[in-house]
């Protein structure tokens, strides 16, 4: 029984769609996904699977900062993890695709658990610290392991086979991200449906009196962290296949903050912030392009693009946590509201 937005049945109250709306709009969407890759040109599908992954990279970060309340700037070396964990198993295994991804945010996973062993001790600023400490630390791991990560040249990796088919373009690698993605979304929207998830937002928003409730702080805190690096892994797998080349340059700290932002840009402790985010601050460098390519300037002003994103980001940071503090999926529900009641909202 529902009545407005009253729900009368925890299973109702539960549902990821509640109503036919919403399943209307999602049939809406996946068509959407379907027809898209048919009628974009090269440079849309690139940036379509660029989106994607930073999506499942997003995700994976909102439930360890959004969702937990545990601050990390080390999402960059982790994707570096599941990146160089594919290049190796393909380079050196011949392994399956979907065998490679998993077994990258397996360990990537891992990785995260020890990373994340600080946080019963330390939270906020000195934890955030903790996690660049740990990106430096795995970054000279990328650069001088040679015997595993080719050191500063990096690794190549060949294009994915999957079903027989060489995913050697964006339009054919873009029917194996989608459903990578659409697999990720779903599980973490199910996790906060679970005691685990509940588990995570009550260390969040008050982790003395959830520890005085029974849960167990050092266990959470490090499911968390893995599995914000499990996705962190597969998502850098995903973008080892996609650019088909690794080094340790491919994933610096400004990675890192770009997926802060992209978190507390869209939401934090929202997956469809993870996604609105994601979206947001990667289109934001193509739409600095355009406006350069607009501008009367010379040919040179391209090179101060990568410095005055930094800016740019930034600026969003601040500009939201002031403004606009639960991101871009609140200003979402707003519009939602109001159309919800519109005419007879005054």
């Amino acid at each position: 029984m529902r009545i407005g937005t009253a729900k009368f049945s925890y299973k109702h109250d539960e549902a990821l769609f509640d109503s036919r709306t919403q399943y209307a709009w999602l049939l809406v969407l996946a068509c959407s996904l379907v027809v898209f890759p048919f009628i974009a040109n090269e440079y849309w599908l690139y940036l379509a699977c660029l989106v994607m992954i930073n999506i499942v990279s997003a995700t994976g970060l909102n439930i360890l900062t959004g969702y937990t309340g545990l601050v990390s700037l080390g999402q960059a070396a982790f994707m570096g993890i599941g990146a160089y964990a594919v290049a190796y198993m393909d380079n050196h295994l011949g392994t399956p695709v979907i065998f490679n991804l998993l077994m990258a945010g397996g360990i990537t996973m891992l990785g995260g658990v020890v990373v994340g062993i600080p946080s019963l001790r330390v939270k906020g600023l000195y934890l955030a610290i903790a996690t660049i400490a740990a990106s430096m630390i795995l970054h000279f791991i990328f650069a001088n392991w040679s015997s595993v990560t080719g050191g500063t040249a990096g690794l190549t990796v060949a294009p994915p086979v999957l079903f027989g088919f060489s995913l050697n373009t964006s339009f054919l690698f873009y029917w194996m991200v989608v459903p990578v993605m659409v697999v990720m979304l779903l599980g973490a929207a199910n996790l906060f449906r679970t005691r685990i998830g509940r588990a995570f937002i009550a260390i969040r928003d008050r982790d003395i009196s959830a520890e005085v409730l029974g849960i167990p702080l050092l266990r959470y805190k490090l499911l968390s962290f893995g599995l914000s690096s499990f996705y962190a892994g597969v998502a850098g797998g995903l973008w080892a296949y996609f650019f088909r080349i690794v080094t340790p340059e491919s994933f610096p700290l400004s990675m890192s903050i770009f997926f802060l932002t992209a978190i507390i840009v869209g939401g934090m402790g929202s997956i469809l912030g993870s996604i609105l985010g994601a979206v947001f601050v990667t289109m934001i460098p193509e739409a600095l392009k355009l406006i350069v390519g607009w501008l009367p300037v010379s040919a040179d002003a391209t090179l101060i693009l990568s410095p005055v994103r930094t800016i740019v980001f930034g600026l969003l940071i601040i500009g939201f946590l002031i403004l606009e503090p639960l991101g871009l999926q609140e200003i979402w529900q707003r519009i939602r509201r109001f159309f919800h009641l519109w005419p007879f909202k005054s």
